[in-house]
């Protein structure tokens, strides 16, 4: 079957041109599906993972819509809505709508917390084609009446999943209860529990439904290998793998904001070139921080789900999960964050004995055992510890360093001193 073209699907000229200008050739699945009936009018509700293009898949028919409209928007208002759970992704899509609408008249603002509010007032003196923001400094502005979205006919939920994660529920209904009932919106989630499902349902009418690929499916160039390590011997573990200097850019995933501060405290004292990225570093912070490691100016960066949601940095060369996390959609979404446009990646987990319960719901879902670097599961014979899967395959370091102090080498269980 030929796949369709972007001009197929009924976009207009100047966004063809800015398409080919970002070599953008064939649409993806989940753009080839949303696309026209976005176009259309319909409501939509969009199942996709992040790194599937879904951001081009809203974004395309919404800046046809607002080219072709015959009045702008009034000063404090705007015309299009698009809510996303952190303000990496915000400013993500903001990047996007700028570079796909470059031959258009359609002005754009963000709103987003962490950063100066003044200037985002001033901006939206003149009214805005389209306001990205996130929940919180939307309901400000709102509640000052610095935004009104009664004029608002577009609206766009992404990542509605976490952001009910991160109990964004009570300001996305406050928000969607200013918008005019008579408008289009889409809804977008990586998964679809019981709450997402009754939140579309509340505010989609009669919507098309789009699902890509099965939620729990794991991109097959990503090479996936589980340390057994108990926490206190983690941190030695990381710095062993960290010797191979194949790993040139490496994404960190810890559990908490102190942890991912603590793992990239002692990297950086161990000389690593390091950040780390979480909900309490200020927005001007988080972007150094990701700056810095799309730059290739820090080789590492420790980040936590939340923050982490939404990043788009080419070329990680591997995922460390420092810590497993509780749910094997978190876990797919960060080995994603590798093996990007086409390329080959690793992933890498620890596992602690408390966290073996959570490694194998990660099989299950997944569907596939993950093979063993070092250590031995709980109450299970040891496994040989490969010395080509140490670092997932081929990028293993060729022999352990070890430090004065550190006592056996990682793989061997003794915790740093």
């Amino acid at each position: 079957m030929t796949s369709p073209t972007f001009a197929a699907l009924g976009l207009a000229e100047p966004l063809l041109r800015a398409l080919g200008a970002q070599h953008f050739t064939t649409p993806t699945p989940i753009q080839a599906a949303a696309i026209p009936p976005l176009l259309a009018g319909r409501d939509l509700l969009g199942i996709a993972q992040t790194g599937t293009g879904k951001t081009a898949a809203f974004s395309l028919p919404l800046l046809q819509h607002l080219a072709t409209a015959a009045a702008r928007a009034a000063p404090f208002h705007t015309s299009a809505l698009i809510l996303a759970p952190t303000r990496e992704l915000a400013q993500q899509i903001d990047d996007s709508l700028r570079k796909l609408g470059a031959g258009l008249r359609v002005r754009s603002v963000t709103i987003l917390g962490g950063v100066s509010r003044s200037r985002q007032v001033t901006a939206m003196r003149g009214g805005a084609d389209i306001v990205v923001g996130t929940p919180g400094r939307i309901c400000d502005l709102m509640a000052a009446g610095q935004l009104r979205l009664g004029a608002a006919p577009h609206f766009v939920l992404d990542e509605a999943d976490r952001m009910l994660d991160l109990g964004f529920i009570r300001d996305i209904r406050h928000i969607a209860a200013a918008l005019p009932a008579q408008r289009q919106s889409s809804l977008f989630s990586a998964t679809m529990p019981q709450e997402v499902a009754h939140l579309a349902e509340a505010m989609l009418h009669d919507p098309v439904r789009v699902s890509i690929a099965p939620v729990a499916a794991t991109i097959p160039k990503i090479e996936e290998v589980v340390h057994f390590v108990p926490q206190a011997g983690k941190r030695s573990l990381l710095g062993w793998l960290l010797a191979d200097p194949a790993m040139s850019r490496v994404l960190v995933f810890t559990r908490t904001k102190h942890g991912a501060d603590r793992v990239a405290s002692e990297l950086g004292r161990d000389g690593v070139a390091v950040d780390a990225l979480h909900g309490n570093k200020s927005q001007p912070a988080r972007e150094r921080a990701l700056h810095r490691f799309r730059s290739g100016r820090a080789r590492v960066l420790v980040a936590t789900d939340i923050a982490a949601r939404g990043i788009d940095v080419t070329g990680v060369s591997h995922v460390i999960n420092f810590d497993l996390p509780v749910e094997p959609e978190s876990y797919v979404h960060r080995i994603g964050r590798t093996a990007r446009a086409g390329t080959a990646g690793v992933a890498i987990s620890f596992c602690d004995t408390a966290e073996h319960r959570a490694l194998r719901s990660i099989e299950r879902a997944t569907g596939k055992t993950i093979s063993v670097g070092s250590g031995s599961p709980p109450h299970e014979p040891p496994a040989p510890a490969a010395r080509s899967q140490a670092a997932g395959g081929k990028f293993a370091p060729a022999r352990p360093r070890r430090r004065a102090g550190r006592g056996r080498r990682p793989g061997g269980m003794r915790a740093a001193a």
